[in-house]
């Protein structure tokens, strides 16, 4: 007997909150979802701000061989009148084998096309920002639930204080407990993770791209791979190390303390890029910059193998590093 065949996603998803790793997540369901179905679904991203009404009906159109498209638009609450109204009409008769996801921050600006989508049949996912500590609790043990695990209470407290407030960070360590413990996550299966996570981390992949280590960088990378750390996780390290090299090497050689209040970093990290922001020459910085910023596009849902793309944006920049 063969298995039920998938079913397809909605044609309309509205996707609202500023939970930025949520909405990711969101939209990866969707695209998940619309590949089930179609492997060769392919996925075209923009913001309401680069689209014109006839752009975006383009993008909507069927095409010759009616492949699957999941179309995302983000920024809905910076929509100009024009292409509000353009959304809409298409909602009212979207194109078959077509997927639609609006991206709108909440709130009151923009609220006219969201509910119009809502009127539409839009199937609606709320992503709204997790501040209070409490939520982030929740958080952890509706993780534990969607991964079939169980958490001892005194375990969430101990996770929280173990990882931080980051959602992609207390997702990707919740994966890792249920797996390492066999699904039932106590106090000591946390401090336990807690010991050996920086070495599985991205930040260590990250660490080790701006030392110029390559050896050590893809050893590093590898690791990561083979533990299960999600790509999107090492891919934010990247982009995050080459940042904090920018804004470092820009604000020159001051005192550490009193550039943490201006970079808004502590001075033990303002320090640490203060010594390693010598080996990279600004075009190096610049092919780094763009290198990060092309992988953190192919691991949400451009790339085919987001692990190989992570390796060939490390490659890149520690050849940028040392080209000279």
């Amino acid at each position: 007997m063969t298995g039920m065949a998938p079913s397809p996603p909605a044609p309309l998803q509205l996707i609202v909150g500023e939970e930025e790793f949520l909405v990711e997540r969101a939209v990866q369901a969707v695209l998940t979802a619309a590949r089930a179905v179609d492997p060769d679904t392919e996925v075209r991203r923009f913001r309401v701000t680069e689209l014109t009404p006839g752009q975006l009906a383009e993008h909507l159109s069927p095409s010759l061989f009616a492949e699957g498209r999941v179309i995302v638009v983000a920024g809905a609450h910076e929509v100009g009148k024009e292409l509000a109204t353009a959304i809409t009409e298409y909602a009212a008769a979207p194109t078959d084998g077509i997927v639609l996801v609006v991206l709108h921050a909440g709130g009151a600006r923009g609220k006219s096309l969201a509910d119009d989508l809502r009127k539409a049949g839009a199937t609606q996912t709320k992503c709204d920002k997790i501040t209070r500590a409490d939520d982030r609790a929740d958080f952890v043990r509706g993780e534990v639930r969607r991964l079939g695990g169980k958490i001892v209470p005194a375990a969430v407290g101990v996770l929280l204080e173990a990882v931080g407030s980051d959602l992609r960070e207390l997702a990707a360590a919740t994966g890792q407990l249920i797996s390492d413990t066999g699904g039932t996550i106590d106090e000591a299966a946390v401090r336990r993770y807690h010991r050996g996570r920086a070495e599985s981390s991205g930040f260590a992949v990250a660490d080790k791209v701006v030392a110029g280590d390559r050896s050590g960088a893809l050893e590093a990378l590898r690791w990561s791979m083979a533990l299960g750390v999600p790509a999107v996780l090492v891919a934010d390290a990247l982009a995050d190390a080459v940042r904090t090299l920018a804004k470092v090497g820009a604000a020159g050689r001051g005192d550490p303390n009193r550039l943490a209040g201006t970079l808004g970093m502590p001075p033990w990290k303002i320090r640490k890029a203060q010594g390693q922001v010598r080996a990279w020459h600004p075009e190096a910085l610049a092919v780094a910059f763009a290198a990060a910023a092309e992988v953190n596009a192919e691991v949400k849902g451009a790339a085919a193998d987001p692990d190989y793309a992570l390796e060939r944006a490390v490659r890149r920049m520690i050849d940028a590093r040392e080209a000279r």
